[in-house]
C-alpha cells in the first residue's frame, strides 16, 4: 500500500486582466458613465467628456436649488457620483427663474451661449426626469419657481385664471 502525502497548496494570484469581478468602485463609475452616456446621445455630444463637462456643470447648479427631503431623495436616486454633486451644493440665498439658472450654468461652460446653455441644461434635465421618474420629478419641480418644467422635458400647463 503506498500512502501518498499531500502537497502544500500554492497560492494562485489573483486574476489581472479586464475579467476581474467588478469591484464596488467600477459598479459607481458604471452608473456615472450610463447617465452621462444618455446626456451625450439626449444633447447629441461629439464626445463623452463634453457630456461628462456639462452633467457635472448642471448638476452642481441644480443642487444649490433643490432641497430638503426632495434634494435627500435626488441624491440618492442618482448614480453615487451625481449624487454627491447634488448634495455637495450650499443651498441658493434665492431661487433662480428658469432663465437665470440658464443664464449662471451658461457662465461655468466656454464659449456657451443663451440657446447652447438652454440645450445644455434641457439635455441634462430631461435625462435626469427620464432617470428619476414621475413622481420624484413633480417633487422636484414643486420646489422651483415656474419655467423649469420646460428645462425637464416636460409642459408647463397654467391654472386658468
Amino acid at each position: 500500500m503506498t500512502v501518498t502525502t499531500p502537497q502544500p497548496r500554492t497560492t494562485i494570484p489573483a486574476p489581472t486582466s479586464s475579467l476581474r469581478p467588478r469591484t464596488r468602485e467600477t459598479a459607481e463609475d458604471a452608473g456615472w458613465l450610463e447617465l452621462t452616456e444618455a446626456v451625450r446621445e439626449a444633447g447629441q455630444y461629439p464626445t463623452r467628456a463634453e457630456a461628462d463637462h456639462v452633467t457635472r456643470t448642471v448638476l452642481a447648479a441644480l443642487g444649490g436649488h433643490v432641497t430638503g427631503d426632495e434634494r435627500v431623495a435626488l441624491a440618492q436616486a442618482l448614480p453615487p457620483e451625481a449624487g454627491r454633486l447634488i448634495a455637495s451644493q450650499i443651498p441658493a440665498a434665492h431661487p433662480l427663474t428658469a432663465r437665470e439658472f440658464v443664464d449662471a450654468v451658461a457662465t461655468h461652460i466656454e464659449g456657451s451661449t443663451p440657446a447652447t446653455a438652454r440645450w445644455d441644461v434641457s439635455s441634462v434635465l430631461s435625462v435626469l426626469s427620464t432617470h428619476l421618474g414621475e413622481t420624484l420629478t413633480t417633487d422636484v419641480l414643486a420646489q422651483l419657481p415656474a419655467g423649469y418644467a420646460l428645462l425637464f422635458g416636460r409642459a408647463e400647463l397654467a391654472a386658468a385664471a
